[in-house]
């Protein structure tokens, strides 16, 4: 029989991607935990029968899908290819194997089809609590830090470990939501299975060999073309932010290469002695990603793609933390590294990449618990949300408020999170004059008041950074704003860490801002008197920054009052 045309071939990739997307659509209808159903922190993927990735679902985070690309193989390595069966279904949270901490799973079940052995479907989700101290920067190796469950079998040959589903109920706070959200990513590559066995039914496929080998010559030449389109070149990139006790330096070599691209992280800060150490594979993940929305943006993600950006960094320095370090809050520095990177590139492609923005996500938990004398109606719950501070401001457009760059993630709306614990989230709104000022503005961070509801107390654990090292302007652009922190009567908290909130209290939250792009002597004035009418700023920054006459400013103040176009 004839192999199946170029264009045929071009269907069948069309059809892998839509594929796993209602692969990960399918994870977000049926997860259990908040942050996979509302804010999509997951990922899902294809693989060749060789473990290497074929496609990626547009839902998900950079994070978790460019790390699993790297993730099947270590499957196929610790089960065995030969002792690999149909209904099989296999699992893990190593953080070097996986995707870079303990509150990731990663689920992975072998594709047959006619008893022979064609891919692999793969998939992660970020779990609310998998045990230990709880998602925080608290532990001091990653033995504290919650369940490790090596490379195994969650199912064998169709039937689910149920000693292993006991010792996982054993061992986290929540096991209805962690059980529950394992079956759903089980479920979801179960479905893509289903979806790939019909399109080689549909296409008269016996293997993936011929459209594999089809993806991935075409992701690699159109790659490499991207590259070789640039000026070869070399420069470093630098970048300050909060680290736990004491700020940490990240710094890369980016070197544009024949065929290549190599980031190196050298002299970047070595370990910190709590959990906001990052395994290389996370490094990766964000630094490719950095380089593929530059450079190569409509190329879909796969082995192939990433290929050509090669990452380098010494040994338990901070961005290569080797086994035990503690590794929970991987992404407070991970996020830091696209901007970084950027830093570099934009003294090789100058016009090209944003200002930096708020970098990790605002996230925090909360621990509560029944206050003293508190009624039979309080009870204990682990409430874990996400949210977003603003990303920086692009060459020719402002920075988009409250949105996370580079993760991706959504912010939780504020009903869910009080549906799934005793929470009451009292503020949650935009940040006025938290965007950088420039020719174009940075996006807006928000301001969040939260707290428990009557009868109960928590300890929170903060995520935060930005608090001492604001996103920076490029290109003159000016600096966003800072992140804050505090209780109600205004007693400063800790960036980072558990912290305790007595019964009745509250915690203010001030989420940083992107920043400014360009000289703000350049913003259009219409741009100003649109901000100024929205509330994104203040008269005073109005005048004071961008320039508004008095006059200006009642005349737009005014308008705005009654509804009207200033």
């Amino acid at each position: 029989m004839p192999s199946p045309s170029q264009v045929a071939y071009q269907v069948m990739w069309n059809r892998l991607i839509s594929v796993v997307e209602e692969q990960a659509q399918a994870l977000i209808r049926t997860a259990f935990s908040t942050s996979v159903r509302e804010a999509g922190d997951l990922s899902a993927g294809v693989y060749n029968a060789g473990g290497e990735m074929l496609a990626q679902a547009v839902t998900g985070t950079p994070g978790h899908v460019n790390a699993m690309a790297d993730a099947v193989g270590h499957f196929i390595r610790r089960i065995g290819r030969q002792n690999m069966a149909e209904g099989d279904v296999y699992i893990t949270n190593d953080p070097w194997e996986g995707t870079g901490h303990l509150h990731d799973i990663t689920i992975v079940t072998p594709s047959f089809l006619n008893d022979q052995l064609i891919g692999f479907f793969a998939c992660t989700a970020h779990v609310t609590d998998i045990g230990g101290r709880g998602f925080g920067a608290d532990a001091n190796s990653v033995y504290e830090e919650g369940l490790y469950i090596p490379i195994m079998r969650f199912a064998d040959r169709g039937a689910v470990d149920a000693t292993l589903m006991a010792m996982i109920r054993g061992n986290v706070r929540e096991p209805d939501q962690l059980v529950g959200d394992i079956y759903a990513l089980a479920t979801c590559n179960e479905i893509g299975h289903r979806r790939l066995v019909d399109m080689m039914v549909e296409f008269d496929l016996a293997d993936l060999a011929g459209v594999s080998e089809f993806i991935l010559s075409n992701s690699r030449r159109a790659t490499l073309e991207r590259i070789n389109a640039l000026e070869p070149g070399t420069a470093e990139g630098h970048m300050r932010i909060d680290g736990n006790d004491r700020p940490i330096d990240l710094r890369v070599r980016l070197s544009i290469e024949r065929d290549r691209i190599l980031s190196d992280w050298a002299g970047t800060s070595g370990l910190d002695k709590k959990g906001i150490n990052v395994p290389l594979v996370y490094t990766k993940a964000y630094a490719c990603y950095a380089l593929k929305c530059a450079i190569a943006p409509e190329i879909p993600n796969n082995a192939a793609s990433l290929a050509p950006f090669e990452i380098t960094a010494p040994e338990n320095s901070i961005v290569n933390a080797l086994h035990p370090a503690p590794v929970a809050l991987r992404h407070i520095i991970g996020h830091m590294v696209p901007d970084t990177v950027y830093d570099a590139l934009d003294k090789l492609l100058p016009g090209v990449v944003p200002a930096e923005g708020a970098g990790c996500l605002c996230n925090f938990q909360l621990s509560l618990r029944p206050a003293p004398g508190a009624g039979p109606g309080a009870r204990r719950a682990e409430v874990l949300t996400f949210n977003s501070g603003g990303s920086g401001a692009r060459p020719s457009l402002d920075g988009m408020s409250a949105t996370a760059f580079p993760s991706g993630v959504m912010t939780m709306p504020v009903e869910a999170t009080e549906q799934v614990g005793p929470v009451i989230i009292w503020r949650k709104e935009l940040r006025p004059d938290s965007g950088g000022a420039g020719a174009h503005r940075g996006g807006l961070g928000q301001y969040m008041s939260v707290g428990a509801r009557e009868g109960h107390e928590f300890d929170i654990s903060a995520m935060f950074d930005r608090v001492d090292h604001p996103a920076r302007g490029r290109r003159g652009g000016e600096p966003g704003a800072p992140t804050r922190l505090a209780r109600e009567d205004g007693s400063a908290m800790r960036g980072k860490g558990r912290q305790s909130v007595p019964h009745g209290g509250r915690v203010d939250m001030a989420f940083p801002g992107g920043a400014g792009y360009g000289d703000p002597a350049c913003r259009d004035p219409i741009a100003v008197k649109r901000d100024l009418a929205l509330g994104y700023i203040s008269a005073e920054t109005a005048q004071n920054t961008y320039g508004l006459t008095q006059a200006e400013i009642d005349a737009v103040q005014r308008a705005a009052s009654q509804g009207e176009d200033f």
